[in-house]
């Protein structure tokens, strides 16, 4: 898929020169210059890339097909009997049939009939279509990543793919490592959507030069690029639920060269709501500002591409029963509150070389320093937590014998060095370690540019403690006739589960934290391990002249070691322990997306779930994972005028199953709840005005048919009692919110 973009989107441009060359200029559908299309002539070593704006040049080569290909297009072809030709090309999505001409719009969300890897695109057209304040909110309208309420007290969503929760996601911002760690339960709210160029998305195994811990899928953010950035862009936003935000963006050319941006965010929340009557507040108030400067260097004649980046965020979070003041009540069991104050800084640097006279050759380095710090306490739990990484990637792409055959190498590192204090029922100790890992990486690309591609990857890793190990991945892709494509994938992920950092909600509780050692090192717990594998088939289609397709996914992963976090033994305690038995997470998903008329399409998408762990008690269904969802999105423009405006409507729905609820037997009474929750539904709309192509507006709703849980904290009248728990949540905690905000940029 865009997995090359993984050296930096290195291959911008070409810069082959010789006396007798073919000329031309690349566009897309909306006659924007394509970036990056690779030109090359068939079975051959000779190719090139479109440079920053979409054009090429390229020494002419007799008896030979000249071919361009992008992601997400179609392939095409051009034979030549005169050496010397200027031509202009534009690209049709690959989703289209060439027999037949239609007139609409591409959709936000693209899914590649020519990428080998199960994977699609969103763009930001994607993310304005909701209330998309940060990441972790980006994807309410898709329908591969599912978005969780976790618990009622730290506000977070939760995101999860192929029915695993998203430590088992790589995810990545511009194919450097982001949310892993310390960050994994809130590092996604950190990125403001607003920042955000396009969302890259594949499904199970992916590729082995980004690292070997992804086991169901990877994500990878593309951030706004400074040379191609507006010099303004503002965006304000503000909710019934009283949250404000304030995004601007600056954006100055410097030179033909040098492009830089400056990103300012802030957003807080003050005003605290209990809808329920139950005492606590229904989410947390706080503030969080969000600085991020890029800089990026283009020297397109000598093949250099560069980004430095620099980010610093501050949030600040607090919840817990009404009333509750920290400097008075800490510490005390007067009232229960919460807080989760965080500070990151993140420092990046991305060079890449497109060596002139070899433009299919090239090298990239990347180099990352994160500093995280998060301090918090829930009621009488506190939970400290700092992490200073250190990652750096060189990769080298070239070609054997021709451009049918690619490959790219390297080697990379990683250093991560923790201090963690948790001083929870049970739990009194600090868990600071340093983990660091050095590994070499090889991964072959085969593609006859018809109907047959596959890329394996292999790369071999040491850890600190981990030891030496391996990580296989295969992708297979086959068109078995015209626009389908049949898709296999099979592949090996290893981690090491930071059990506190991604299960930290659990300190809102009055759980008993229990540790099972069975292995020296951190926690006394093995490393987790498992294997993927999966089948995709995808077909477009026409149904009465308009455009159709659809797609069939089969994910099995297979755990050989899980940690196992089992709070179904007691309602008082949480145990961590090591698989004994079967741990296997299986995913259907049927994807229909059909254009229904001009400028209006419909997505839709039916999932089934089948994920099972052996317990020490028994087989257990995954808790609060409906096995049946269904998830529909309705998009609708009107034709644009003359002066850049119109009107966008948006309707997303969703409908969940029944979900396990953990058992609450050990409770009181009044107390316990149900073994299953009941099904529901939830639905969300956005309307945005045009004006121009500077100045828009946008209303919405999240939620708007008001469902909420009945009951979302037990024990609510006793929170220092052994009943306390506010992880019990299945459903929206908050009902109907209503938002606004208005967008403006200048070209």
């Amino acid at each position: 898929m865009k997995y090359s973009l993984v050296i930096v989107s290195f291959a911008f441009t070409s810069m082959l020169f010789a006396q007798e060359n073919i000329t031309g200029h690349i566009v897309d559908e909306t006659n924007t210059a394509v970036i990056g299309a690779s030109i090359y002539w068939k079975n051959t070593s000779t190719g090139v890339t479109s440079d920053m704006s979409g054009k090429f040049s390229i020494p002419f080569q007799p008896n030979s097909t000249l071919t361009i290909s992008y992601v997400g297009y179609q392939t095409q072809f051009f034979d030549f009997s005169d050496k010397s030709q200027n031509i202009h090309i534009k690209l049709e999505p690959d989703t289209k049939l060439e027999e037949v001409v239609i007139n609409t719009k591409q959709r936000n969300t693209s899914r590649s009939m020519s990428g080998t890897t199960n994977g699609f695109v969103m763009n930001s057209g994607e993310l304005l279509k909701a209330a998309c304040c940060n990441i972790s909110e980006a994807f309410e309208t898709n329908a591969s990543i599912d978005v969780n309420y976790t618990d009622a007290i730290t506000g977070t969503k939760q995101i999860k793919m192929l029915g695993l929760t998203s430590p088992y996601i790589l995810i990545a911002e511009e194919n450097i490592p982001s949310v892993r760690g310390a960050s994994q339960t809130y590092g996604l709210s950190y990125t403001p959507g607003t920042w955000v160029e396009s969302i890259q998305v594949t499904k199970g195994a992916g590729t082995v030069v980004n690292g070997y811990e992804s086991i169901s899928g990877q994500i990878n953010t593309e951030l706004i690029k400074p040379a191609t950035d507006k010099p303004l862009f503002i965006n304000l936003y503000a909710s019934t639920d009283e949250r404000y935000e304030a995004n601007i963006h600056l954006n100055k050319k410097l030179s033909d060269k040098w492009s830089t941006s400056l990103f300012l965010h802030g957003n807080t929340r003050q005003g605290k709501h209990d809808q329920n009557n139950d005492g606590f507040q229904d989410m947390p108030t706080g503030n969080q500002v969000n600085i991020m400067n890029r800089w990026q260097y283009n020297n397109l004649e000598k093949g250099w591409v560069s980004f430095i980046s620099w980010r610093y965020m501050k949030d600040d979070k607090s919840n817990g029963q009404i009333g509750f003041d920290k400097n008075r009540d800490q510490g005390t069991t007067n009232l229960w509150g919460s807080q989760v104050d965080t500070e990151k800084l993140d420092l990046s640097a991305k060079t890449g070389y497109v060596f002139p006279d070899m433009p299919f050759q090239s090298i990239g380095l990347q180099l990352s320093y994160n500093y995280h710090k998060q301090n918090s306490f829930f009621g009488l739990n506190k939970y400290d937590i700092s992490q200073n990484s250190i990652y750096s990637n060189l990769i080298f792409n070239s070609i054997i014998n021709n451009t049918l055959n690619k490959f790219s190498t390297g080697i990379s590192f990683t250093l991560d060095k923790y201090r963690e204090d948790v001083f929870a029922t049970t739990i009194d100790n600090n868990f600071d370690r340093i983990d660091n890992s050095i590994g070499g990486f090889f991964e072959y690309t085969y593609d006859n540019t018809e109907n047959f591609s596959l890329i394996a990857g292999l790369r071999g890793d040491y850890h600190n403690r981990m030891g030496f190990f391996v990580t296989p991945r295969l992708h297979v892709k086959y068109n078995p006739w015209e626009n389908s494509v049949l898709r296999a994938s099979i592949g090996r992920g290893k981690r090491l589960a930071n059990i506190f950092a991604e299960n930290q909600i659990y300190f809102a509780t009055n759980r008993n934290f229990i540790l099972n050692n069975t292995t020296e090192g951190l926690y006394g717990l093995k490393p987790e391990i498992a294997w993927n594998y999966g089948l995709s088939f995808s077909q477009s289609f026409y149904v009465l002249g308009r455009k159709a397709d659809v797609t069939l996914d089969y994910y099995k992963t297979d755990f050989t070691n899980q940690i196992v976090v089992d709070v179904d033994q007691s309602s008082h305690a949480i145990e961590f322990y090591n698989l004994n038995g079967q741990s296997y997470a299986n995913s259907f998903q049927l994807e229909l997306n059909y254009n229904l008329a001009r400028n209006l399409n419909l997505r839709s998408a039916y999932k089934f779930y089948d994920i099972q762990t052996d317990q020490k008690t028994g087989k257990y269904e995954k808790a609060f994972q409906p096995k049946h969802r269904f998830f529909a999105n309705i998009e609708y423009e009107t034709e644009v005028t003359e002066a850049g405006g119109n009107w966008r409507f948006d309707f997303t729905y969703n409908w969940l199953g029944k979900q396990r609820i953990p058992t609450t037997s050990d409770n009181d009474i009044h107390n316990q709840m149900t073994a299953y929750s009941n099904p529901y539904s939830l639905m969300n709309f956005q309307i945005t005005k045009v004006f121009s192509k500077k100045f828009e507006i946008y209303v919405g709703g999240e939620n708007i048919g008001n469902y909420k849980q009945d009951r979302v904290i037990l024990g609510n009248d006793n929170p220092f009692g052994k009943d306390f728990d506010t992880t019990m949540v299945y459903a929206p905690v908050f009902g109907q919110m209503y938002y606004a905000g208005l967008r403006f940029k200048l070209d």
